[in-house]
This record gives structure tokens, sequence and C-alpha cells, in this order.
């Protein structure tokens, strides 16, 4: 055990007791510039409510749609940041991995395998509905019907029961002592939904509609925005909920327009048409800079971006062919050429300042004669043909041209696929590709989001084991990963993780991105987390 692994195992166990200490009655300490606390919105009248701010219309550019604005029904950071806008979830994590009270206003664990929340019993949803203990049976028990089939289900299939106590009392029972349970909870796939939309769209199901088609199309929670209006492929309008517990927004709408295009974006942004843009492209952060009325906004990440094997195609079914092409990628070339430099690069797929991180973990390095020598062993000295797919991001365009002009050398011939998102990932999740690139965000700041997801073998296709890998051993640490309480023990069994998927190799691990954004200097209190997430609550704007 490393002195670096038992630092972070100690400040985690610290953090989770400083969380069941603080939330036997919530917090008060709560921040403007990171959203989803208790009482960060607005300012106070003589009566002591909460009430919105300056008004406007927030126009945010964005390179992709939303995939499904069912809270339950993706788990993609384009649809994450609607549904963080329209849902709330128990609690929520800020930018410093602390856990606040959001729906709930205090919990405490009982024993080691049941939790208690004591809910607000101030909320109520977009469509007049109230939230109680009801709502998160509701809501939990949806996410883990198999009729529903959520890609957000691995979050919290370690639920076996969730009981109401009374009105506004809920308990949560796991089947094992499962450390990262608030953070999971925080996730964007526990927003709240109202009980009548579940209601609804069980309904819909009954007469054959696909789940989620009720709720994706009126989606209905608690959040500061509630939706208006969605044009598929161009824009998705939300406004301000007056209503909302904490005093809604501080603008009048927000309005996320899809605009491929990134000199577009730019243009937009400097001509005031957008407020936002999201993502800046690195080579325009100093273009951006420069211009007399907006700035670069650069938000560090727990985010991965990696190179993907569909491991049940030939030849990526062959360990030694996978570890050649992790040899023939050179991550520092794609940083400094494609991310002028924003970014790290990763050794597997846990980021640093996430726990599990094993810096000491010792990666597939370049090497192109060793890659030419695995591929000769392997049997394809003659190289093959295969295809790369990814969608409309040009920094993945670009790493596909990078890793097609590496691949050459070793007699590879790779055709570059470039495919809309919504139907990148659903492709990707059928299975129909050969090597993808693509990226994960690890909200929870925890190892078991980190990896689940990506590699046990139950968790193929949509939620994200897209690389279809199934290896025993893997699962098997996963599965010891998320049941171990010790947390010196917990982070033993990452690092053995990682060093076992190093070996396998089921994707390339190219770096932790940085998050850049361009932001007009009419707009204040704009903030990204860590996951990707956008902080709009305090968002105003100035003329």
């Amino acid at each position: 055990m490393t002195s670096k692994k038992t630092l972070w195992a100690f400040l985690l166990t610290l953090v989770l007791a400083m969380f069941l200490a603080a939330c036997a009655g919530g917090s008060d300490d709560s921040s403007s510039e990171e959203g989803g606390s208790t009482d960060d919105g607005g300012t106070e009248t003589e009566d002591g409510a909460a009430e919105g701010g300056s008004g406007g219309d927030l126009m945010l550019n964005v390179l992709s749609d939303a995939s499904s604005l069912d809270p339950h029904g993706s788990n993609d950071v384009p649809s994450s940041n609607i549904q963080a806008n329209l849902y709330e979830t128990l609690v929520f994590q800020n930018a410093d991995n602390e856990i606040e009270p959001l729906l709930a206003e205090e919990w405490e664990a009982v024993d080691d395998l049941t939790w208690e929340f004591k809910l607000r019993e101030d909320v109520t949803f977009h469509d007049g509905s109230a939230f109680n203990a009801e709502v998160v049976k509701a809501n939990l028990d949806r996410v883990l019907d198999p009729e529903v089939a959520s890609p957000r289900g691995f979050l919290y299939e370690m639920i076996t029961e969730v009981n109401v106590i009374d009105e506004y009392t809920v308990q949560i029972v796991t089947e094992y002592p499962f450390a990262p349970l608030l953070a999971h909870l925080s996730h964007s796939g526990g927003g709240m939904i109202s009980k009548e939309a579940i209601d609804a769209d069980y309904a819909a199901m009954e007469e054959g509609s696909e789940p989620g088609s009720v709720i994706a199309q009126e989606p209905v929670g608690t959040g500061f925005f509630k939706f208006e209006s969605w044009t598929p492929g161009e824009e998705i309008v939300l406004s301000n909920n007056e209503e909302h517990w904490d005093g809604g927004a501080q603008v009048d709408t927000v309005t996320f327009r899809v605009v491929p295009e990134s000199g577009t974006r730019v243009a937009e942004l400097e001509t005031g048409n957008a407020h936002i843009i999201d993502p800046l492209q690195p080579n325009e952060v100093s273009r951006v800079d420069n211009l007399d009325n907006a700035s670069a906004q650069i938000q560090g990440s727990t985010s991965l971006s990696y190179l993907g094997f569909n491991m049940e195609q030939e030849p990526f079914d062959n360990q030694q062919v996978r570890q050649a092409i992790s040899m023939a990628v050179d991550k520092a070339s794609i940083i400094e050429g494609i991310y002028e430099g924003y970014g790290v690069p990763a050794v597997g797929p846990i980021p640093p300042g996430v726990f599990g991180y094993d810096e000491s973990v010792e990666p597939l390095e370049y090497n192109m004669d060793e890659a030419r020598a695995l591929l000769e062993e392997a049997g394809f000295a003659d190289g093959f043909s295969t295809t790369i797919m990814t969608n409309d991001n040009p920094q993945r365009v670009d790493t596909a041209v990078l890793v097609q002009e590496a691949l050459a050398e070793l007699n590879i011939e790779v055709e570059i696929e470039v495919v809309e998102f919504g139907s990148f990932l659903d492709e990707t999740a059928a299975g129909n590709h050969d090597m993808f690139i693509l990226g994960w965000s690890t909200p929870t700041a925890d190892a078991d989001y980190a990896t689940y997801a990506l590699f046990h073998s139950s968790q193929v296709g949509a939620p994200g084991n897209r690389s279809f890998l199934q290896d025993d051993e893997v699962d098997s640490l996963l599965d010891q990963g998320r049941q171990e309480t010790d947390q010196d023990a917990r982070a033993e069994i990452y690092s053995q993780l990682q060093e076992r998927l190093v070996e396998v190799a089921p994707m390339v691990y190219i770096h932790h991105q940085e998050y850049l954004t361009g932001v007009s200097d009419n707009v204040s209190g704009f903030s990204t987390l860590p996951n990707g997430l956008y902080q709009l609550k305090d968002v105003t704007i100035s003329e």
C-alpha cells in the first residue's frame, strides 16, 4: 500500500464522518457559486422568502442535443445538463466533493445497511403535486425496474428496499454496506420525477409505449427551471420555476441551442447572440480571451477520454492486438497537438482526485517497435482493415485522424465514421462498431462510478460497457470494491483493478481533459462542476 492510497483512504473516511456529523441539522454553509444547496438562491424578502433575480433570456450554445429528458432514461452529459436543471436529488455534491442537503434536509446511517432521510416538507413539483416519501420510493423503484431497463440502474442496484416510514421520512436498505451511496444519490440519475408522471408513463407502457415515452416528452421535476419546449436537434427551452422552494432561478428562461459548428458558436458569442458556448475548442481559448465582450473559463474535471475496442469483434478479441494499438497511440501528441495542453495523460480509467486513483500503476507506454512485435506475435504482421466511430466532436475527430495515421504505420487501414451523437450512442450500445472514441465522467468522485459501468459484464451496452468486456477477474474486483467497507482495503482493490485493466486493455486511456467554455462578460454566477454539469441557478445577465 502506498502512502498516496493511504492518504486518499483517510481523507474519504474523514469526509464521510463529516457528512454524518453535519447531517443532524442540515447545513447553512452554502455557496452561491456551487448551486444546489438549501439556501443559495435569490435574495431575502421581508417575510424571509427567497425570490428570483435579474431576469432575461440566457442563450447557451452547445455541441450536442440531449438524448432523453427522462433522468432514468439516459447516461450522457448533454442529457444530464438538462436534467440537472429540471430535477433535484436528495443530496447535492458540490465542486469540493462535499455532500450537501437538497430535497433531504437530514440523514443518518441507522446501521451498516440502512440509511434514513428526513425530507423537506415545502417542495412541490412543476405539476403542483407534492414531494414526499412515497415519491422517493416510486422513483427508486422505477430506476431499478427491469421493465424500465434504466442505463443508470447500476447506480442503485445495491438497494434492496425503500421503506416509507412516514410522509417525510424514508429509509433505504442496501444488500451490502456501500460507502459511496450518498454520492450516488446526488447523481442526476437520482433526480426526483413527479409520481403522477411516473404513473402516466407506466400506463403508457401497458398500452405498448416505450419506457420514458411520457416523461421524456413532458418532464416534471422540482427544479428551479421547468420544461417549456424541445425541438430535437435544434433547441431545448426551460423557464424559471418561480414557485421553487428556494426561490427559483435568476433568469426568465434558458435556451440550449444545438450548434455543431465551433466557429459558429464563437461568432455568436462575439456578436452577443450567445451568452455561453460549450465546448470551446482548445485553439479558440486565446481568441475568446481577446474578445472585448467575453472570456474563456477553464475547469478541471473528473472525466476520461478514451479509444475503446469492441472486444466481441475480430481482431479486437485478441489481447495482444489491443495492447499493440494502445502502444501505438501517442497520448502526449494528442494532448499537446489537439487539446493544446489542456489535460493530463491517463494511466487508467480513474482520474486524479477520485478515490481509488493510484499513480503507481504503470500504463502501456507509447512504443511503436513493441507494438509491431505484439502484432506479429498475434498473427497480424500484415495488418488488417477496421473502423473508428466517433461523434461530431472536433477533438474526437482529430484524435481519430491521428490514430488512423499511427496505425497506418502498422499496416492497419482505418476508416473513420463520424456519427451524430444520439445515433453514435445507439450504435455503440448495440455493438455495431469496431473501435470508438468517447468519454466518461465520474460525478461521484469514487472509483466505483469510474469503473463499474465501463467494465462490469452486467453493464454491456447502453449503461457504459461499450467495449463489451467480460472478464471474471475484473468482475470480481469490481464487486469487491463496491462491497468492501474498509477504505484502505477498497483502495488496494482498485489498485489491483487498474493493473488488470492495463493488462486486458479494453480501451486506450487517453487523457483527463479540462472543460473549456466561453462566457459573455454580461454573465455572472456561471460555473461548471468537475462532472461537467452547468450551474445555472444563480446566473444573472447584465446589459
